[in-house]
């Protein structure tokens, strides 16, 4: 018999997009665990035409706005969680739907997994509705509704060092405090606890952020800095 429920892809691989092609669809639940389960580790992803990424000097989302398309290399992403918390087969509303859960590593389109699970199962899908849980240590435990930012904006404020609670630490010396409120650049090392991925965020002997650095072959040296040069 033929499908009645009817999957589309938008040209923005989300629901705010234009519809640009329809397919008739019938995944189980089995064939979309199975797709999502292939799709985890580590693969290879295509940016979307409506992302940031630059080509040729120009943003991609620029380039799609005046009706182009052009060639982008693929990168690797890490998905480390693709579960499906919930499916509908459509049998009412036409159109199959399935809520997922994703974790995955910084860079990866959201977008483009949802298309690709669709071309998975040997038709065409797109992102319905997108909910971030959590960055980092971050999570919804500790976000703010509009309303409560409304009415005590103060109240819903990290402190600068609180913000950078996932960096790796490192705490000055009174002189290197004074140092660094002048930008100063210290020999490797110094600064950037060796072997450390990433920038470090720096505190001083009373606790308080100091700045970011990060470790180059010319030194450690400051990404941002905080601490005021009057006040060290």
């Amino acid at each position: 018999r033929e499908s009645r429920a009817k999957a589309t892809e938008l040209n923005t691989l989300d629901a705010s997009g234009r519809v640009v092609r329809s397919c008739l669809m019938e995944p189980t639940r089995e064939q979309v665990v199975a797709a999502a389960g292939a799709m985890t580790g580590e693969i290879d992803q295509m940016p979307p035409m409506v992302s940031a990424v630059k080509v040729g000097g120009r943003r991609l989302y620029e380039i799609a706005r005046s009706g182009e398309e052009v060639e982008r290399s693929s990168r690797k992403v890490r998905v480390n969680r693709f579960e499906i918390e919930s499916f509908d087969a459509g049998e009412e509303s036409g159109f199959p739907s399935a809520t997922v859960v994703v974790e995955c590593s910084s860079g990866t389109y959201v977008r483009s997994l949802a298309a690709d699970l669709g071309a998975a199962l040997g038709g065409c899908a797109h992102l319905a509705e997108l909910r971030r849980l959590s960055v980092g240590s971050f999570t919804l435990a500790e976000a703010s509704s509009m309303d409560e930012i409304e009415a005590d904006p103060d109240a819903s404020l990290k402190t600068c060092r609180e913000a950078v609670r996932d960096l790796v630490q490192a705490t000055a010396d009174e002189q290197q405090a004074k140092e660094i409120g002048h930008g100063a650049v210290f020999p490797a090392g110094t600064i950037v606890i060796d072997g450390s991925v990433g920038p470090t965020a720096v505190v001083g002997p009373d606790g308080e952020l100091l700045a970011v650095y990060e470790g180059t072959a010319r030194g450690d040296k400051p990404v941002v800095v905080l601490a005021s040069a009057s006040t060290q």
